[in-house]
């Protein structure tokens, strides 16, 4: 089998792949749940490539994506539940729907006017899916009630600072943040706890109070989670890229060093920070 620009060869590729006996082992035993994450992972690495404007990159991560939707649609399509083809009418579909002002008739002439078309629009179609799976009682989420509106499909740090925003204009919220530390305090404490007893579900269970707690204390303070965790990160790399260069220069590897080692570099690192401003 060869490549191709045609879409149908990846199809074609990954019923192979699926294909019991013949297939590959590690493809055959997944299913929605195990390739949910890589599904995530490949959209967040198109957005970097976009940030780092690496048109190579961005060209092959997209591809990395487009697999994951004929990945996902080849289960369905095995679970007699839909096709990639159906996804594919299912969008056009929307996107047709979405731009009268293109394929039919519209007074939308304007950027503006188009916005207000298409979230009038997207509300009529988020009233369907409502009615939708209401009927087919797929889930209790279509009962959620207030906090309905604040939707699962989003990044978990994302979701719970909307959720504590529709809770706060209810009056569901601290007045300041001082108790909030208190409650991150107390939910260290039972962290600790939890950790002590050596339980993994009441570890996950505290572990996610906690971050929800530091969520709070985020938004009070007008610090948005995703951007101070992000920013987080690239301190992080940075110090720990200094403490590599360092080793190396010492003919030392990352492997070969002591913690103490380690640790003393990332003072180091942090020292220099602080100097520079």
């Amino acid at each position: 089998m060869e490549a191709s620009k045609d879409i149908s060869r990846l199809i074609e590729i990954m019923a192979a792949l699926r294909t019991p006996v013949t297939g590959c082992p590690w493809d055959l035993e997944q299913n929605f749940a195990t390739i949910k994450p890589y599904t995530i992972e490949e959209a967040y690495e198109v957005g970097d490539a976009i940030e780092r404007n690496d048109m190579d990159d961005l060209c092959e991560e997209l591809g990395d994506l487009l697999l994951q939707v004929v990945f996902h649609a080849r289960m369905a399509e095995e679970a007699g539940e839909f096709t990639f083809g159906d996804v594919v009418q299912a969008i056009t579909k929307k996107m047709i729907r979405r731009h009268p002002h293109v394929f039919a008739v519209s007074d939308a002439a304007t950027p503006e006017a188009v916005k207000v078309q298409w979230d009038d629009i997207k509300t009529e179609e988020k009233r369907e899916r409502a009615e939708r799976r209401a009927r087919r009682s797929i889930t209790e989420d279509s009962k959620a009630g207030y906090l309905g509106s604040v939707h699962r499909s989003q990044p978990a740090l994302t979701e719970a600072l909307k959720l504590q925003q529709r809770a706060a204009k209810v009056g569901f919220d601290w007045s300041e943040a001082e108790p909030i530390l208190d409650k991150i305090e107390e939910e260290v404490g039972e962290l600790r706890e939890a950790l002590r007893d050596g339980n993994h579900g009441k570890i996950s269970d505290e572990l996610g109070d906690l971050i929800f707690a530091l969520v709070n204390i985020g938004r009070h303070v007008k610090a948005d989670p995703e951007e101070a965790l992000r920013g987080t990160n690239t301190k992080f790399r940075r110090r720990f890229n200094y403490i590599e260069t360092s080793l190396e220069k010492s003919s030392q590897t990352l492997e070969e060093a002591t913690l103490e080692r380690m640790e003393e570099l990332w003072q180091a690192a942090k020292a220099i920070e602080r100097e520079i401003g």
